[in-house]
């Protein structure tokens, strides 16, 4: 294997909380890494109407790119498009990252790796996702006034985005997609109350075309129009490279951070979609990616330069 010349930090993902916290620590001038797959959420078509600054909103794949271009202003940060499988070590020998037949060697590391959402998978389903296909309805709920809307998912989360949703629009409707049917007696006796049919089957096959569903076929026959569908079928926090440091996970499954984003262990942060179960959010990613930097950043200063 080829080892690259070491690094002040390297940022496991390349989307808002890794550019951000790239972007700080260049700023400290520090040597930074970030490897990027070019995957994840801010990859999709969604325009963000929530991130101050925008009037009319932003794509999410221009915010990426307009980091990007900010990032590349620095040289000491560079950008490595490949996929982190495997790394270890400690803050006192350091983390080396291992990609194909590279290793890489940083003195600290944030995780900034979100998680993968469970979307319905159906023929084109990516094209569509983003456009009229959503899954937060802090993103896109205002958008979706009025509107007809298809929430697919069988539990109570899914139950509670229905009435919520139903506050925005009275053209609400439930599809299971699933084998199973968990939502309990109350959230059903709720949606029964605000007039949200419950249907219980799987998605056969959409109808729409360029980016906009216009009805779901179900497999038990079931022509379900609409303008838009919320997919609430959960998301898994890709928490991988963490479990492989021995990273403290919270009970939920995502990685347990103190205020500036530290993680249990010495040198490693995390920051955005995989560090809490909700506020996955663009503004919160940021936010926490310059925090995550900010903390490694002093992490990297000689004692001699710490108040503490």
């Amino acid at each position: 294997m080829n080892t690259a010349a070491p690094v002040d930090a390297a940022v496991v993902g390349g989307g808002p909380a890794g550019l951000s916290a790239a972007l700080y620590l260049a700023r400290y001038n520090r040597e930074v890494l970030v490897f990027d797959t070019g995957h994840g959420r801010s990859t999709h078509h969604q325009v963000n109407h929530n991130y101050l600054g925008f009037p009319g909103g932003i794509p999410t794949v221009d915010l990426r790119k307009l980091g990007t271009e900010q990032l590349a202003r620095y040289p000491g940060a560079r950008i490595a498009h490949h996929r982190v499988t495997a790394v270890e070590g400690d803050a006192g020998r350091g983390f080396t990252l291992h990609a194909q037949d590279l290793t890489w060697r940083a003195r600290t590391l944030v995780l900034a790796t979100g998680v993968l959402d469970h979307f319905p998978h159906f023929p084109h389903w990516e094209s569509y996702v983003g456009r009229s296909m959503f899954w937060c309805i802090t993103c896109d709920g205002y958008e979706n006034r009025g509107r007809s809307i298809l929430v697919v998912g069988h539990t109570d989360a899914a139950a509670g985005e229905a009435m919520q949703l139903h506050s925005l629009t009275d053209r609400v409707r439930l599809l299971t997609n699933s084998a199973h049917d968990e939502i309990t007696p109350t959230f059903r006796a709720r949606l029964a109350a605000a007039g949200i049919e419950v249907v219980h089957d799987r998605i056969a096959e959409p109808e729409g075309s360029e980016g906009q569903l216009t009805a779901i076929h179900t497999r038990g026959g079931r022509r379900l129009a609409l303008d838009s569908l919320f997919s609430i079928q959960g998301a898994t926090p890709e928490t991988a490279l963490a479990r492989q440091l021995g990273v403290e996970l919270a009970a939920s499954g995502y990685v347990a951070v103190d205020t500036e984003q530290k993680t249990s262990v010495p040198g490693v942060y995390a920051a955005g979609d995989l560090t809490a179960l909700h506020s996955h959010q663009v503004t919160s990613a940021v936010h926490e990616g310059a925090q995550a930097a900010s903390a490694a950043n002093y992490f990297l200063y000689p004692p001699e330069l710490k108040a503490d």
